[in-house]
Parts: structure tokens; sequence; C-alpha cells
């Protein structure tokens, strides 16, 4: 797989996009909304809620920063941010079942709302880093290769 694909204009204005989303998300994990992210941590979690928004907090700033100044990696990086997505997903999960109000989300339906961003957030990492066009590129030199 490609680790660096020619990404457009637009594909690098997202990806710097969500690269100070992630900053601004990791200094709010580790100061003003500790608390608030608290909230997200389901109760099956083994660790402390603090403990795991301040190291969530310290993966999102340094996939923040990664994303928007290691280019060599930048596909591998979209890909690790993609899959944090998926990781934390279930802190989502938990504050709709659990009906935990947070960050203005305090109905049900704005929870459940919430849930179907998630993804958005998956295909944003994995487009704007161009690891979409590096997985393609990789599968079909992959069948070229087992056509030959």
């Amino acid at each position: 797989m490609e680790q660096t694909v020619k990404t457009s204009l637009l594909q690098n204005i997202f990806r710097i996009i969500l690269g100070l989303f992630m900053i601004l998300a990791a200094i709010g994990h580790l100061t003003f909304q500790r608390v608030v992210f608290q909230a997200q941590v389901p109760d099956w979690v083994p660790f402390s809620k603090d403990t795991v928004v301040v190291l969530s907090g310290l993966v999102e700033f340094g996939l923040g920063a990664c994303i928007l100044f290691w280019r060599k990696k930048r596909v591998v990086i979209g890909i690790t941010l993609a899959l944090f997505y998926v990781l934390v997903f279930p802190g989502n999960i938990a504050q709709y079942t659990n009906g935990t109000s947070a960050f203005g989300l305090d109905t049900d339906k704005a929870r459940l709302i919430r849930l179907f961003f998630q993804p958005v957030l998956i295909v944003w990492s994995l487009w704007s880093t161009g690891a979409f066009k590096s997985i393609r590129n990789s599968f079909v030199k992959a069948n070229s290769f087992l056509n030959t």
C-alpha cells in the first residue's frame, strides 16, 4: 500500500480541518471539557474514566498533528484515525443508550443523530488522506498480479 497519494486541494482543505478539529478535541479532553468527556466513557471500560479521557486526548492530539504535518505517512495516519473513530464509537453508543447529556446532546433524538456522524468521520479521514485511493490502487495491483 502506498504511504502517500496525491490528493486534491479540496481533500487537503478537509484534511486540515479534520486535523484542527482533532487538536481542538484533544485540548478539550485534557482541559476544559474533561468532565464532560468522562460522561461518555462506558461503565464497562476497565480503567478510570479520567484515564480514558486523558489517554484518548493524547491520541487525538497525536493523530491531529500527524494528519496535518506527517505527509509521508498520510495514508497510514488516515487509516489509523478511521480505526480510532471505530474504537471510540462505543462511547457514543453508551451516551445514547444511557441517555447521558453532554455537548448539548440532551435528547435521545440528538444523541441518535450523533451516532450517524461517526461514519462520516471515518469516511472523511480515509478520503482526505488519500487512503481510499491507496487501498483501491493496492487492490488493482494485486488483481493485475494475480491475472498475469
